[in-house]
């Protein structure tokens, strides 16, 4: 087994029970339907995390289903922003710490308002990206915004 992530560490250390669920060679990343596919789970309980900046500069985590898009003008009203936009993927690492295909909502290098789609409340536990490419995480809704505090909209087109 791997060294744990910053994710699972943190997750460990509030005492929040997760499965680790790995896929592929840990090296490419692939699309959240790919992911969804080959772990043989239905893709709307498969969240991605998508890292934002507002008007405002501020950034903002939204976590939608892998096969949904997510609607920026919802997203700026879930936020209370005049408007948000997808950061460029080379901010990412230096931002979050993580990588594109890696980026977990927990264990950011700084804690962002977060905004899960709230179909995640449908189904008894959600799987996403466990910090690392080739590694999901599944736990309860509830679980997860024990270590992330969540905010739940409608904010996919």
């Amino acid at each position: 087994m791997q060294d744990k992530t910053n994710a699972m560490r943190i997750l460990d250390a509030k005492k929040i029970s997760y499965e680790v669920r790995r896929y592929g060679d840990g090296k490419t990343a692939l699309s959240g339907s790919e992911v969804a596919s080959i772990l043989g789970l239905n893709p709307d309980k498969v969240f991605k995390t998508l890292v934002t900046v507002g008007a405002s500069r501020a950034h903002y985590v939204f976590m939608v289903p892998v096969e949904a898009e997510l609607d920026l003008k919802k997203a700026a009203s879930a936020v209370k922003e005049k408007s948000v936009s997808m950061i460029a993927q080379k901010e990412l690492l230096p931002l979050t710490g993580y990588v594109h295909g890696g980026c977990s909502p927990v264990g950011m290098k700084k804690s962002f308002p977060t905004v899960i789609h709230f179909t995640a409340e449908n189904f008894d536990t959600i799987v996403f990206s466990g910090g690392r490419i080739g590694l999901q995480l599944e736990m309860p809704c509830a679980s997860l915004s024990l270590a992330v505090k969540l905010e739940k909209a409608d904010i996919i087109r």
